[in-house]
């Protein structure tokens, strides 16, 4: 088994400073020296540290012919090809459960923000507008608001629990039902988005999930409901969505991530009802240190034993 360790894409700098020190990792090039490093150090390489905004594709997997685990810090992995990896019988590892809870906290946080107009009336405060125009226009209420989960996983539970203690009443769309569950399942997202006045998109990325929140499912979400997204940009439909917000299609919006990250589309910058955040969910102290260290876990494991702690569901163990 070859041990030399690859860093694809920026990492954590503590994390970055650690596999170069303790791993003696290499850093994949993004510039144009990169076909002549990969044809130097490309048969060595072991295993690839990445992230789910850069991910490894099928073309880097066979410049790696030695490839034997993929480790991903963060638990979205939609950027690396799932399928060629296990095609190849490369493990791929994420860092699942350690930021649950932070990304379930920015998801009430989004929504008691963009119903209650928390950034909009901090923006009115500081233009003056509050001596000079008058009160801050009503806002709506988030308590015992009907919420719906699209994606009841790992996050997509915490979130509904904490949606519990608001008094709302929960509903849920996954690709099958889960047992046991005491929500209300809805056999459809657009099913899901007529029955809730907050819709919260909590499933993983990838191609399977493209454009799951298309523009049916916005329209049936209708103009007194409001979308919560801190999953993937590429399971909304972007320019539906800006199209439904900019003419009261949808009442508003709570984003924290977009299709072409960190590009936003402009047309959002300037509405209200719309709360951007820059893909923070998981971007505590905390939790991107807990992330770092499972990354790191599952490294030493691969080393010891060919294993990783916390593999994806779509690539089986050896």
């Amino acid at each position: 088994m070859n041990r030399r360790i690859l860093q694809v894409g920026p990492l954590k700098p503590s994390l970055a400073t650690t596999l170069a020190e303790r791993y003696d990792a290499l850093v994949l090039p993004d510039d144009d020296t990169r076909a002549v490093f990969l044809a130097e150090h490309g048969p060595a390489i072991g295993a690839a540290v990445t992230t789910g905004r850069v991910g490894v594709q099928a073309d880097l997997m066979t410049e790696l012919p030695s490839l034997g685990a993929i480790l991903n810090f963060g638990v979205g992995y939609d950027t690396t090809d799932v399928e060629a990896a296990a095609a190849r019988g490369v493990l791929v590892s994420n860092t699942p459960d350690v930021l649950t809870d932070c990304v379930a906290d920015i998801a009430i946080g989004l929504a008691i923000d963009t119903l209650r107009g928390l950034s909009a009336a901090d923006r009115y405060v500081r233009r003056g507008d509050w001596s000079k125009v008058g009160n801050f226009p009503l806002t709506r209420k988030v308590s015992g608001k009907r919420v719906g989960i699209l994606g009841l996983g790992r996050i997509g539970q915490a979130i509904a629990t904490r949606f519990e203690a608001f008094g709302c009443p929960i509903a849920y769309h996954s690709r099958r039902e889960v047992p046991g569950s005491p929500y209300s399942y809805a056999a459809s997202p657009a099913e899901l988005a007529a029955e809730v006045d907050i819709l919260v998109v909590a499933t993983s990325g990838g191609s399977r999930t493209q454009h799951l929140v298309d523009r049916k499912v916005l329209e049936a979400l209708g103009p007194d409901g409001y979308l919560i997204n801190i999953a993937r940009g590429s399971v909304v439909d972007q320019d539906a969505l800006v199209e439904l917000l900019r003419d009261g299609g949808i009442a508003g919006a709570g984003l924290d991530v977009y299709t072409e990250e960190p590009k936003v589309p402009q047309e959002l910058m300037s509405l209200d009802n719309v709360v951007l955040l820059p893909h923070l969910a998981s971007g505590t102290v905390e939790t991107r240190a807990a992330m770092e260290q499972l990354t790191l876990d599952n490294l030493d494991r691969w080393l010891a034993d060919g294993t990783v702690l916390t593999p994806v569901p779509e690539v089986q163990q050896p």
